[in-house]
């Protein structure tokens, strides 16, 4: 791992900027010295680490306490990405412009960056255990596809808060069975992008006995504030 820069913000929390291998992260330190737990926050495809709602979210948690790493999953962000893999998220693009959503165009686009993302989460976790300002267990924010995947491949993911979205590819609604992580779920009940029937049997279908719906009114970005205080109450639970 290596460190490209370092800064102290005004609430004490530190930021970090790193690379790994070909994976550019973020991790933020909460202000208290003592060994911190670790919250990997996982943003949807094709947002950058660096957009400002995700920044907010993170800057949250490490003011509460945990240490929040993000990452660059590979053709998002800053990350290349090939021309097929160009191809296809301009596919998924006009299908989703157009009103109507495809299968088979939904799985070539997101079928792959999951697929990707939940090793380089693995590779980035393994160097994070390492630090010394780091302490287990391990908490997952975020993105519900890449959760489902990390969540059922890695015993170290002790707690999930997943922003619901009805479509996830075929092999993550497999996959939601062997997650046994407590999880708090958060459905937003009139997202425009995700039927919400399809959260609510993908919520069904999950393997864990502690499991929480948060289902609030409103569309895909609009998870009201306070949710930030009830997920950080969830993982007090579950991580300390």
């Amino acid at each position: 791992m290596q460190l490209i820069s370092e800064r102290r913000h005004d609430d004490g929390v530190l930021e970090r900027e790193f690379t790994l291998g070909d994976i550019p992260g973020t991790l933020w330190l909460p202000a208290s010295e003592a060994p911190a737990p670790l919250i990997l926050h996982a943003h949807n495809n094709g947002l950058p680490k660096a957009e400002p709602r995700l920044v907010a979210r993170a800057r949250f948690s490490a003011a509460h306490g945990y240490a929040v790493a993000s990452i660059d999953a590979r053709g998002c962000g800053d990350r290349p990405r090939s021309a097929a893999e160009e191809q296809s998220r301009a596919e998924f693009r006009r299908s989703m412009q157009a009103g109507r959503r495809s299968d088979d165009v939904f799985e070539a686009y997101i079928g792959p960056l999951v697929e990707n993302a939940v090793p380089d989460w693995q590779t980035t976790l393994d160097a994070l255990l390492e630090l010394p300002e780091l302490s287990g267990p391990v908490g997952y924010s975020g993105w519900t596809a890449v959760g489902i995947g990390l969540a059922a491949a890695d015993p170290r993911i002790a707690a999930a808060l997943l922003f619901a979205g009805g479509y996830v590819p075929r092999a993550q609604r497999e996959e939601a069975r062997r997650v046994t992580a407590p999880l708090l779920v958060l459905l937003q009940w009139d997202d425009e992008g995700n039927p919400r029937q399809n959260a609510l049997d993908l919520f069904d279908a999950f393997g864990s006995t502690e499991k929480t719906l948060h289902a609030n009114l409103g569309g895909h970005v609009g998870t009201p504030t306070f949710e930030a205080e009830d997920g950080a109450r969830f993982f007090d639970r579950h991580l300390r």
